[in-house]
């Protein structure tokens, strides 16, 4: 669910949070589509890059300086990360763990918006399971397919990053992707089960994302590549999608709340933005429109605040409508530190101050999530 979205609080947050390494990364085909197009277009892609290495390899050396980056930031799969030859902890960056928890968080708010989650064992494990199926599942198959078509990109950005530096292998990768991938399905099947749904809502959900994961960074679609249908999708893998899994897995996913999640990935889609100021340089190379790229810098900008703070306004405004002024006040009370920060540092250097601004103003956004869930419950 993740699946598709920091694609994930850094994506970049893989772009929407990738959390300052690229985000993210929410079905026409069956499950079994993914490996045909996954081998052959990797094929095609590595064709591709040989033009591509060769203009970067003057640019960028081919190891990373020793000693360099942290190995609390190597873990946790941000930027600034130690060069590391543990497999498994390779294979934990390619996950990046930093943008787990805006799915595990949607996971809560869709469970408190259900109305009927009770602070019993079984109640508690559903809910631990479903995020594991979003977080660390799901959200790790869409970093680290991410990260496996942005290779290229990754050449000119970040060289040093585990695939183009070659910290591991072609098959170890798309391993790790299937298995993320398929483990993920499994769990959403279980979570059906367990809920006994007559229709496998949970498992429906998981594979929607998964293809949306898919086409966010594969081609022949891409979705990144443009800055407006990329970023959308990035926020609302990020929250509408484990929103939607947590309040199917105790409740009803109803019309109002669909339209509802919709709405706030907008503001998704402002985050997303934040994390495209560091890649402009990779990005006009390879031709991927994001939001900086098309419009600007000092344009962007303005975009990404202006999707952040006039969604939740509009939120808000929706809930002192419903005759929930309350629950409306406190949202707005969240937004004033946000739009602080935002001044403070985003709108002085995106490019900077993106960590300390995102690590300054999303816990109040994603504070207002909750207050939006407790106030569609009641």
């Amino acid at each position: 669910m993740s699946s598709v979205l920091n694609t994930v609080l850094c994506s970049r947050l893989s772009r929407f949070s990738n959390a300052n390494n690229n985000h993210l990364r929410v079905p026409t085909h069956s499950v079994s589509t993914p490996p045909a197009l996954s081998f052959n277009r990797r094929r095609l892609t590595v064709r591709a890059a040989d033009t591509d290495t060769n203009e970067v390899k003057s640019k960028a050396p081919d190891k990373a300086p020793v000693g360099g980056g942290s190995s609390f930031n190597q873990l946790l799969g941000i930027k600034g990360a130690a060069q590391e030859t543990n497999k498994w902890k390779i294979r934990l960056q390619l996950t990046k763990p930093v943008t787990w928890p805006p799915l595990v968080w949607g996971v809560v708010c869709g469970a408190a918006a259900s109305g009927n989650f009770h602070w019993n064992l079984e109640d508690v494990a559903k809910s631990v399971l479903c995020m594991i199926m979003s977080g660390p599942c799901l959200t790790g198959y869409t970093q680290t397919l991410n990260d496996w078509y942005d290779r290229e990109i990754d050449a000119i950005n970040e060289p040093y990053r585990p695939i183009p530096s070659g910290a591991i292998s072609e098959n170890e990768v798309i391993s790790q992707i299937w298995l993320l991938l398929l483990g993920g399905l499994g769990i959403a099947g279980i979570l059906d089960v367990w809920a006994r749904h007559d229709t496998p809502t949970v498992f429906y959900l998981a594979l929607g994302g998964s293809l949306l994961s898919y086409i966010y960074s594969a081609p022949p679609l891409k979705l990144k590549q443009n800055g407006w249908i990329g970023n959308f999708a990035l926020g609302a893998s990020y929250i509408s999608l484990p929103w939607w899994a947590g309040q199917a897995l105790f409740g009803t996913l109803t019309p109002d709340i669909i339209v509802l999640t919709l709405l706030y990935s907008i503001a998704g889609l402002g985050i997303a933005i934040v994390n495209d100021f560091k890649s402009i340089e990779g990005d006009k190379a390879l031709g991927l429109q994001s939001l900086p790229v098309a419009f600007g810098a000092e344009t962007a900008k303005w975009i990404c605040v202006g999707a952040i703070d006039i969604t939740q306004l509009s939120v808000a405004g929706y809930l002192l409508g419903a005759g929930k002024p309350y629950y409306a006040l406190a949202l707005l009370a969240l937004i004033v530190p946000q739009v602080v920060f935002q001044f403070q540092y985003f709108l002085k250097d995106p490019v900077k101050y993106d960590v300390k601004y995102q690590a300054s103003a999303q816990p109040f956004l994603v504070l207002g999530l909750l207050v939006t869930a407790l106030a569609t419950s009641h």
